[in-house]
């Protein structure tokens, strides 16, 4: 017996499969259960939900407004007559609540944990619904936050949910892995900005996609332009956009281009992003409703 007859006779005793296993699962009666097989990771959600769509909003560095594009998105889409709700991954940073003026703590009862809902009825869970201040610092190792993540998904009581926006931390560290690998993600969003290095940034989040086998919606790109409230002419305040050219080279759509928008910041710090007004994504609804 060679190397290899050895290694799918110990591959067939460990999963129940005849010892003389042939590799050729199509004829296998433990075919779907055989350990040689690749297992799948993912969570399975509280049994009280029914969330339909998954979809991460993700970036490779950060400070290029993930937090503020997943609000949006989850605000367009409560305005296009969908339920929406907003799951916070970025635990030692998050901002959900504060844009929509949350300040109360998340209850639970023997079933799960009840979300907090905003004003018009998007559902919301942070860590700092958790925590006691708002400004107590998340001083966890890895495995603790993305154990978090995970329990945001099992143990929240989201409900009937048409999209479940994940706001992700930046990069493609632990948290990024976890939610991949843990949550059904029916797309991400990748959001970048004007700089040089826009097309770094992106190819690692698209390149982390496509190892976990997850679509690429499209790039949205945050601080695109100043447009003057006189003229209304747009000014490339951090150099000429390079969204659409990357877009290209990674055979992508571009889903939208956010102005710097002083009403818009505005609104982020009083917690009233719900009352905002623009366009500037609706690209982006039309892209997810058609998925």
């Amino acid at each position: 017996m060679d190397e290899k007859e050895r290694a799918q006779q110990s591959a067939g005793c460990e999963s129940g499969c005849d010892s003389g296993c042939s590799s050729d699962c199509s004829s296998c009666a433990s075919a779907g259960s055989c350990n040689s097989q690749p297992q799948s990771f993912l969570e399975e959600t509280n049994s009280f939900n029914n969330i339909k769509k998954v979809i991460a909003v993700v970036s490779g560095k950060g400070g290029v407004g993930k937090s503020m594009v997943t609000s949006l998105m989850a605000v367009n889409m409560q305005r296009a007559g969908y339920s929406t709700a907003i799951l916070d991954a970025d635990i030692t940073g998050p901002s959900i609540p504060k844009a929509f003026g949350i300040t109360e703590k998340a209850t639970a009862n023997d079933l799960g944990i009840f979300p907090i809902k905003t004003k018009t009825g998007i559902g919301t869970m942070s860590v700092n619904n958790l925590l006691e201040n708002d400004t107590d610092p998340v001083v966890w190792r890895g495995p603790v936050i993305a154990g978090t993540v995970k329990q945001f998904w099992t143990d929240v009581l989201w409900g009937d949910v048409d999209y479940l926006f994940v706001d992700m931390p930046p990069g493609t560290g632990d948290v990024p892995l976890t939610v991949f690998q843990s949550l059904p993600v029916d797309g991400i969003i990748v959001v970048t900005s004007p700089q040089e290095l826009v097309s770094m940034i992106v190819t690692k989040a698209v390149k982390m996609a496509e190892m976990m086998n997850i679509p690429v919606l499209g790039l949205v790109e945050n601080m695109s332009y100043f447009e003057c409230p006189d003229c209304g002419s747009k000014l490339p305040v951090f150099g000429e956009s390079k969204v659409d050219e990357v877009a290209a080279q990674q055979g992508l759509d571009v889903l939208g281009k956010l102005p710097i928008n002083p009403k818009l910041a505005a609104a982020c710090d009083k917690g009233m992003i719900e009352l905002y007004e623009g366009d500037w994504l609706d690209e982006a609804v039309k892209k997810l409703e058609n998925l």
